[in-house]
């Protein structure tokens, strides 16, 4: 055989393995053989509705077949990392026709603004909540630290029965608290030598004074704190 004729015949065969392997190919990718028959929800989910899932799942996944193999998994989770609750999702294959899709919701820890939320890493995130929470008020891109700082003071005024219900951090770096009781505690600056006051304030004012007599205290002092009464009402 001359080599032309060799080379052509190299070539239908290659072509004949190429058309083969299309075939074949397109045959595998067909949602009629390899459907996905089931998206599999795994997380403990307490705001995100399946419906919503659902919704955020890409673009004809509702009213038509899906293959198994040519689902794109990478699409299917950034959708739903865009749901409000949402913080992590992550999908895997589960033959013959299933998706596991794993969700890792948000857990507020308080309110961050007037329309954001912390969660408990320290997070910023969009969303709504009808939960008590407290309020954060802080400077852009400190949600981590107050949200760290928040936990340590509540462990502090434990003892005295309130919960801390506003934390502010100045532009300054100040530290203020507002506690359930309507007590207003001024740290300043230093936190070390704050949460060292503020452990002392907690051991020694309940056995001193009565707690719904002052609205302000003043933790800003080396050897001591300042009270402040509330004003008399008018008329009283």
């Amino acid at each position: 055989m001359s080599a032309r004729l060799m080379l052509a015949a190299g070539i239908v065969a290659g072509m004949a393995a190429l058309a083969a392997c299309f075939g074949a190919l397109y045959w595998l990718l067909s949602p009629e053989r390899f459907p996905v028959t089931q998206v599999e929800l795994k997380g403990n989910l307490r705001n995100t509705t399946r419906a919503e899932i659902e919704a955020a799942l890409p673009r004809g996944w509702g009213n038509e077949a899906v293959n198994f193999f040519a689902a794109d998994l990478a699409e299917v989770r950034a959708g739903v990392e865009r749901l409000p609750w949402v913080r992590r999702a992550a999908v895997r294959r589960v033959w013959p026709g299933r998706l596991e899709l794993w969700i890792e919701e948000h857990v507020a820890l308080a309110r961050w603004g007037d329309d954001r939320l912390v969660n408990t890493q320290g997070e910023t995130f969009s969303a709504r909540s009808t939960e008590a929470l407290p309020v954060f008020v802080a400077p852009a891109g400190t949600a981590a630290e107050v949200a760290r700082r928040y936990r340590r003071f509540a462990e502090i005024v434990a003892p005295l029965d309130t919960k801390i219900d506003r934390v502010v951090l100045s532009p300054r770096h100040a530290w203020q608290l507002r506690l359930a009781n309507g007590q207003q505690l001024m740290l300043g600056r230093d936190i070390d030598a704050a949460e060292a006051r503020l452990r002392q304030f907690v051991e020694i004012y309940p056995r001193k004074f009565d707690q719904k007599r002052h609205e302000y205290v003043d933790l800003r002092y080396p050897n001591g704190f300042a009270l402040r009464v509330p004003e008399p009402k008018s008329g009283s």
